[in-house]
């Protein structure tokens, strides 16, 4: 199918790390949103452009600062003299994928101008609503080593991302490679458009079909339910966070050619997916406990259900 080639195009751009075109993938499948934590330079913005390019859609950046608007994002209305009346002006969120570049430099005021965008699909300027485009999806990056001058995420916009991931450097053969090529060679070259528009909402709609049996999904709810109540956590994964875990795990399982979703695909999402929903309490972040952490003892504690789908 047309995904294999957009895989196969993704993980060239990934410099070979083919679990993050998958999630890629299954972002745009699930219709959400990533965010990705690294450090600069491991290829952030090559890879959202890498994508963009291979669906053949609109992609626009912002570099979010501490003087950014939430105009800038959104767009504003401004008097015409020559017309005589109001006319809109889009902001870039007006596009089909947006590099929100080290999102957490911003005020919270101008992150918060994303939120309707993100769950909504709409804005809303001067009581209008205007609809984006489809499809919509946001790739914001923050930068793990500099925490000076920057604002966190709330939770309310955390809990709006799909997955959080990680690149991390590439394995050293790929990077050998980038290196002995030509420096012309060495700059990514613009890619072919490998998936249309009506092919991803066709593979959009099968893969949100996938089945999930009662067991699979029981199994999904004891997770969040336990998360809710552990006592290291003053918030655990919210309903939405469970149905996005959810379709992340159709869509993975739809690209994987499976004809249900399994519990395997759950836990093998559940870190990407889950632990940026997690909200530690002050004593256990004290003392070093990490979300990943509080995730694994949870998910070593809710039993795998007994009944397994698979197409294998």
């Amino acid at each position: 199918m047309a995904l294999d080639s957009l895989l196969q195009q993704l993980a060239r751009a990934a410099w070979g790390r083919q679990r993050t075109a998958e999630r890629l993938v299954v972002a745009v499948l699930s219709e959400g949103h990533i965010l990705v934590e690294d450090v600069p330079g491991v290829g952030k913005t090559t890879l959202v452009r890498a994508l963009a390019e291979s669906l053949g859609v609109e992609t626009r950046r912002i570099q979010f600062t501490p003087d950014l608007l939430p105009s800038d994002v959104t767009g504003y209305t401004y008097y015409d003299p020559q017309s005589g009346a109001l006319v809109f002006r889009r902001g870039p969120v007006f596009t089909n994928l947006l590099l929100a570049d080290e999102i957490n430099r911003t005020s919270p005021k101008t992150q918060s101008s994303l939120l309707e965008a993100m769950e909504e699909r709409q804005v809303t300027i001067d009581g209008e609503v205007h609809e984006l485009p489809w499809p919509f999806v946001i790739c914001a990056t923050e930068n793990p080593v500099e925490y000076e001058g920057t604002f966190p995420l709330p939770e309310a916009q955390l809990d709006r991302f799909l997955l959080r991931l990680r690149l991390g450097y590439p394995d050293g053969a790929s990077e050998a490679e980038v290196l002995m090529r030509p420096g012309k060679e060495q700059r990514v070259e613009p890619l072919a458009r490998v998936v249309s528009v009506e092919e991803l909402q066709a593979a959009v709609a099968a893969a949100q079909a996938i089945p999930i049996g009662e067991p699979v999904a029981r199994y999904a709810l004891a997770v969040a339910e336990r998360s809710r109540s552990h006592p290291s956590l003053t918030l655990g994964v919210s309903p939405r966070g469970v149905i996005a875990w959810v379709r992340a795990a159709r869509a993975l399982a739809y690209l994987r050619r499976e004809q249900y979703v399994t519990p395997d695909q759950l836990r093998e999402l559940a870190h990407d997916a889950i632990c940026h929903r997690l909200v530690l309490r002050p004593e256990p972040a004290m003392r070093g406990v990490s979300a990943a952490a509080v995730l694994d003892e949870i998910l070593a504690a809710v039993p795998l259900p007994g009944v397994r789908f698979s197409s294998r």
